[in-house]
């Protein structure tokens, strides 16, 4: 990520749109371009599509970190087809945070836009995973703490809170994300918001939080959490 940044300074990595070209810089450490190592191993724990009112179709893939240690650049390509296995749309889907943290499951995400069939099937293929050495320097020891979570009647959102600590042994940190995960009563993700803040963290300092995330179809259970803070 840092790489694809330094290459591309004039693009904002949090507003970026369809078809937007970007310069892939070349590797050092692997100038004839053998192939790349097998990403690192992560449990697929589900998929779930649901389709938006004008036909297009958000599409979850929860994976789970089995590691003790980070694992970064997490993706999967997800294909639609049809009742003939006929190829529909086929994208990459990405986590809403860098890393995806050890003992932890976030959704893979992506959006297909419209027309997609309501009854289209996905298929998923592991692209890129990264475990990361213990203690990167890149990513700090932040925990999401004192959460609540206030389900609107409907069911279908949940306005969430909480505070972001920072341990007193370690950087302060520049830029911190929160994301939540909903899920239905059937464990199923219904819904992922993430939220984030650049006003910076003091080592063992607190940061509050406040979102809403919504369902895409049915009631939210529980909304589950995972944060990202970098110096």
């Amino acid at each position: 990520m840092d790489d694809l940044q330094a290459a591309n300074p004039e693009i904002s990595p949090n507003a970026m749109s369809v078809g937007q070209v970007m310069d892939i810089p070349s590797s050092p450490a692997n100038p004839s371009g053998e192939p790349t190592p097998t990403p690192a191993a992560f449990t697929l724990q589900q998929i779930e599509c649901y389709s938006t009112a004008d036909q297009g179709m958000w599409c979850f893939v929860l994976v789970h970190n089995d590691f003790p240690d980070l694992v970064e650049n997490v993706s999967a390509q997800v294909t639609l087809l049809d009742g003939n296995n006929t190829v529909l749309a086929s994208q990459p889907a990405l986590l809403p945070l860098n890393i995806l943290p050890p003992n932890t499951s976030l959704p893979l995400t992506v959006f297909f836009p419209p027309e997609i069939p309501s009854d289209a099937k996905p298929q998923v293929q592991v692209l890129t995973a990264i475990r990361l050495l213990p203690n990167d320097e890149r990513y700090l020891p932040a925990t999401v703490n004192n959460t609540l979570v206030q389900v609107n009647a409907d069911g279908r959102s949940a306005r969430v809170n909480g505070q972001v600590l920072l341990p007193e042994n370690t950087q302060p940190a520049s830029q911190v994300w929160v994301t939540g995960t909903a899920y239905d009563n059937t464990g199923h993700v219904v819904g992922v918001r993430k939220w984030e803040s650049n006003a910076g963290l003091a080592a063992g300092g607190t940061l509050p939080f406040e979102f809403i995330v919504s369902s895409l179809e049915g009631g939210i259970e529980r909304v589950q959490f995972a944060v990202e803070a970098r110096p």
